[in-house]
């Protein structure tokens, strides 16, 4: 059973009504509903029942059931990280929302535009203008210098040489190659090579990206460096983006939400802060045993808006580990916990706040 996704609005919800004086929310980048891919004979009669199989139903006749009833939308400017073990079917789910794999059922829209209704260059439109696309595979044309590689797909839309090559320059030197542009990919260390690619999908100006575990490939430190490069990125662009990793520190510097996934089924889709404290399923809670809650869980996390406390006020970004020493030596009950803007979030358990500190302890 796939469970519903708590932080967003119903997949079928319009964007709610604002509130006098408050601007409307922004409708949602991506929607799925029902979305399966089911592998085998006959796909489409496994799913014709009147209630959903499960995976195991579908595995007893002859089927691979690689995304399973998954249902979640996506905020503009949100970074959504999907998880899971190898085969539970993250990277089939992305490119069923970029419809690189067609869907067997269920709903897909984009910036409200039905993506699974859409004939075939009506979908090279929609990728061509909106979508951007990375993988651990940088697919780079060894024949053609950086700057003919990051051009690419603005010669395949047929814009002019001099304003493919504008653009090409102005994303170079985004990610940090200026001074490369007449180089070929083999002359290019693994992060270069990298940084190639992000350059070529971010050339068409993307409002959606989708990056299926782009820096597995990497040694420790060069993936480091290149998550500090893609924030910097995201913090100037603010795009869309769907990113898989089965990393769960890389998922905890760069998502806004998780979503695990289990036998091609979402098992929970929230917070870095509420899924360690909060797990939905016992999946989940195995998932993240190990992870060390004190890293992960940020002051505002254990806030409570309707208690209130005096003296200097923690950020409400700052994870508990971080706060460790002012926690340790404190002898106040309640801390207060306030946010970027200076306003109070209201005031965190001291006592609280330790026990996660020291869960961690060995």
């Amino acid at each position: 059973m796939t469970l519903q996704d708590p932080a967003a609005p119903p997949a079928t919800a319009p964007a709610a009504a604002a509130a006098p004086g408050q601007a409307a929310a922004p409708a949602p980048a991506i929607v799925c509903e029902g979305l399966w891919k089911v592998y085998g004979p006959d796909p489409e009669g496994a799913l014709a029942g009147p209630t959903p199989p499960s995976a195991a139903a579908l595995r007893e006749s002859g089927h691979v059931p690689a995304v399973r009833d998954v249902s979640l939308s996506i905020a503009p400017g949100e970074m959504l990280v999907v998880m899971g073990l190898s085969g539970s079917g993250k990277s089939t789910l992305v490119r069923c929302l970029s419809r690189l794999i067609e869907p067997t059922a269920g709903r897909v829209t984009v910036d409200g535009e039905d993506l699974l209704g859409l004939d075939e260059a009506g979908l090279i439109r929609l990728r061509r203008e909106k979508m951007g696309m990375v993988f651990q595979n940088f697919a780079l044309l060894p024949h053609r210098t950086v700057l003919e590689n990051v051009a690419f797909p603005l010669e395949m839309r047929g814009q002019r040489r001099q304003e493919r090559r504008r653009r090409a320059l102005e994303v170079i030197e985004l990610v940090g190659l200026k001074g490369r542009e007449d180089h070929f990919p083999r002359e290019l260390s693994g992060g270069q090579q990298q940084r190639v690619g992000i350059a070529r999908s971010l050339a068409i100006e993307p409002d959606i990206w989708f990056l299926d575990e782009p820096f597995s490939a990497l040694d420790p430190l060069i993936r480091r460096e290149m998550q500090d490069e893609f924030l910097r990125l995201q913090e100037m662009l603010g795009k869309t983006i769907v990113f898989i990793t089965h990393d769960f520190d890389e998922a905890l510097r760069l998502s806004d939400r998780i979503a695990i996934m289990y036998e091609g089924g979402v098992e929970q889709i929230d917070t870095p802060d509420r899924i360690v404290m909060n797990p939905a399923t016992d999946y989940v809670e195995r998932f993240t045993r190990e992870i060390a809650k004190a890293r992960v869980v940020h002051a505002a996390a254990l806030a409570d808006p309707g208690l209130s406390a005096e003296g200097e006020p923690v950020p409400g970004d700052a994870t508990i580990a971080a706060l460790g020493r002012r926690l340790v030596e404190s002898s106040a009950a309640l801390i207060p916990v306030a946010g970027p803007d200076g306003r109070s979030l209201g005031a965190m358990e001291r006592t609280r706040a330790l026990d996660l500190l020291f869960a961690d302890a060995p």
